[in-house]
């Protein structure tokens, strides 16, 4: 009885096709046309994925019984999401006979995750047939040029003209009453439990003589826990030059990594003309 149960089981399957992920699509919305050639994506933008499956097995009752499971992962292997593991159990109508199940998947890149070859994996299991299918297509994710470091240190310090520019001024000159802004980033702080990170700059502003001007010990904090451990905060600076006369003024930030107990500091100077 077995033996026949399992004749007649295999001999309803997709008449000898093999099991596979098939269909797979890229897209910036969902149900969306693919992105021609390799997916490109920005750091914090949203994926959109969708594949289908094919030459699974039926019952005589016209069922089918898959498993299935996506994740994304960097180059170094480091999930950029929380995988998805889902069971697709389902009786088909005389009229899906051709019906193939689609399955989707959307995530958002994290904001500061950068990797010329990510990896989306789908492994699809018939649970009947007990086969097995993998796909795997590399896609790739864009975000600020941040270069790692072993230690705590700012990166792309750079002083702007308005808080909204994206070019650094070629000389850091300012007019007295002028808006001050500058921008960088800190990298090479320690990740503790669940990715958590505890960064905090402040900053002194000294004058042309030497002597302190302005001073906040911490001008901002980082507290927070991500799935995917960020490489990089960005900080920010603003000053208005409200009666200052002509001269050079250095800017000192203080910069403290508390999971890793680590602290940096450097000058970066400007002038009033």
């Amino acid at each position: 009885m077995i033996r026949l149960f399992l004749v007649t089981l295999f001999a309803l399957a997709a008449y000898g096709q093999k099991l596979d992920v098939i269909t797979t699509v890229f897209a910036q919305f969902e149900d969306g046309p693919a992105i021609p050639g390799k997916p490109d994506y920005v750091s914090g933008e949203t994926l959109f994925f969708s594949c289908q499956f094919s030459g699974y097995t039926k019952t005589e009752k016209e069922t089918i019984s898959l498993a299935y499971e996506m994740e994304a992962l960097d180059e170094n292997g480091v999930p950029l999401v929380r995988k998805e593991s889902k069971n697709l159990d389902t009786e088909l109508a005389p009229e899906d006979k051709d019906w193939k199940p689609k399955v989707r998947f959307q995530f958002v890149a994290p904001d500061t995750a950068q990797c010329e070859d990510c990896l989306f994996r789908i492994k699809l299991k018939d649970k009947l047939a007990g086969t097995e299918a993998t796909k795997e297509i590399k896609f790739r994710i864009r975000s600020r040029n941040v270069e790692p470091s072993k230690t705590l240190t700012v990166r792309n310090f750079r002083y702007l003209r308005t808080e909204e520019d994206a070019k650094p001024l070629a000389v850091a000159a300012y007019r007295p009453g002028d808006e001050l802004w500058a921008r960088f980033e800190i990298t090479g702080f320690q990740h503790g439990e669940g990715n958590r990170i505890q960064v905090e700059y402040g900053l002194k502003v000294f004058r042309p003589s030497g002597k302190l001007l302005y001073e906040e010990p911490k001008a901002a904090v980082f507290d927070e826990s991500s799935f995917y451990p960020k490489r990089y905060v960005n900080g920010i600076l603003n000053l208005r030059l409200q009666g200052l006369s002509a001269g050079e003024y250095p800017v000192v930030l203080e910069v403290r990594d508390l999971v890793s107990k680590q602290n940096f500091e450097e000058r970066f100077p400007f002038k009033v003309e």
